[in-house]
């Protein structure tokens, strides 16, 4: 493809994405099935989408100083191919523009043009991080790369790294997650042997550490309650063995389809995927006080996520985090109800803030004296994770980009020690 035709599907799209109507990854899939575009343009166009919304504030600060309009401006700045491609799309006035960008030194830059952070989410970082808010910044402003889980039940990891070693897929195991393994590209794994066949599902090394802090075992009854697309779910009923009875709640009939297939090609035949119409659904009632472990993996601002979803950081709010801390604590309750004396209970988000994170733990704490507080880096210790302190803050995992490797998560667990 030409490069200035290139150029213009990115111009596009942007001017769709920015309206933040949908989320982004929605609205680029969308464009690639109206748009006839081969693969290297595929990654090229989305890459630069994703390029302009983690660097938006500085993008829009440059592109003031160009003529033309804006998408095409933005588009140039975070254009994901080689220089020398790009230019052949420009004119004489954008290279001169161009040029003048790349002089542009950071150190010379506001905050808000080397953070690229909406207000509202600065301070409280700044508050809760200190002198690491930056190197959070710098790992939240560049792209993730892929973990896969390996299905236990089906292959060993060692066993799976060589098989994918010979597709020409080079992994690295990952540090603190037994079933992971690390990518630094991104191939086709849809056509991958090992994929079709249910061997490797992709989940970040954090998540797999939250089904991991479940610790569910043979024959036990637990719970998956936003069980959403069913990667933590999966993982669950690997560590089950395919034994006892896994429920997978939801409120999205839609999510738990996406589900469906992956079932499937795992060979998991002990998960039982519900949707349910709220957290006091009767489906939950019915089932209050006779399940050994729950996994409420709450609806969350997503903004550890960051590196994945760099639009979320520009439609959340501070009234919709509010909103999802009502839902939080009321899920976290209801969720509570299901588990029987000496159950385990696990709260998790992919947020970075503290108000969805220990906020909500310590409110549950004080308003639940027969939940006893368990320290996360003990269990992940007791269950063979090396260097497991350094994943905990106080008694709650706190996994982060800059640190770990992995999306920003967070987990608390109790155990229940007496009926409600």
């Amino acid at each position: 493809m030409h490069p200035n035709a290139l150029l213009d599907s990115c111009s596009v799209l942007l001017k769709q994405v920015l309206k933040f109507e949908h989320p982004a990854d929605m609205v680029v899939s969308r464009h690639f099935r109206e748009q006839r575009l081969g693969p290297r343009e595929r990654a090229t166009v989305a890459e630069t989408i994703y390029t302009v919304l983690r660097k938006k504030n500085l993008f829009t600060y440059l592109a003031q100083h160009g003529s033309g309009p804006t998408e095409r401006r933005l588009a140039i700045l975070g254009f994901a191919a080689e220089r020398d491609f790009l230019l052949g799309a420009l004119t004489e006035p954008e290279k001169d523009w161009l040029a003048r960008c790349d002089q542009v030194k950071p150190a010379d830059l506001m905050e808000p043009h080397r953070h690229n952070l909406p207000a509202w989410l600065v301070e409280p970082l700044k508050a809760q991080l200190g002198d690491d808010f930056w190197p959070l910044v710098d790992s939240l402003n560049a792209p993730a790369g892929l973990d896969l889980r390996v299905n236990t039940l089906k292959d060993k990891r060692s066993e799976i790294q060589k098989e994918l070693a010979k597709a020409a897929i080079k992994t690295v195991v990952t540090p603190y997650s037994p079933w992971g393994l690390r990518m630094s590209t991104k191939p086709a794994l849809n056509k991958l042997e090992a994929f079709t066949r249910g061997a490797i599902e992709v989940q970040d090394e954090g998540s797999q550490l939250l089904a991991l802090l479940v610790d569910a075992k043979r024959g036990e009854m637990v719970v998956d309650f936003c069980a959403g697309a069913g990667g933590k779910t999966l993982a669950l009923g690997a560590s089950m063995r395919n034994t006892g009875r896994l429920y997978a709640f939801d409120t999205s009939g839609h999510r738990l389809d996406a589900l469906k297939p992956r079932l499937a090609r795992s060979g998991l035949s002990n998960v039982h995927p519900v949707a349910i119409a709220h957290e006091r659904d009767d489906r939950i009632k019915r089932l209050a006080g006779k399940i050994d472990r729950v996994l409420i993996d709450a609806p969350c601002s997503g903004l550890g996520t960051l590196r994945r979803n760099p639009d979320l950081k520009w439609r959340q709010t501070p009234k919709a985090i509010e909103e999802l801390v009502v839902k939080q604590t009321a899920i976290l309750q209801s969720a509570s109800r299901l588990l029987k004396p000496g159950g385990r209970l696990v709260y998790a988000t992919c947020s970075v803030l503290r108000e969805e994170n220990e906020a909500i733990a310590e409110a549950f704490g004080v308003a639940n004296k027969e939940f006893a507080p368990l320290e996360t880096s003990s269990v992940l210790t007791h269950l063979g994770v090396e260097g497991a302190a350094k994943l905990c803050s106080g008694p709650y995992l706190r996994l982060w980009p800059y640190l770990h490797g992995t999306d920003g998560f967070f987990a608390a667990i109790w155990q229940k020690t007496a009926a409600a």
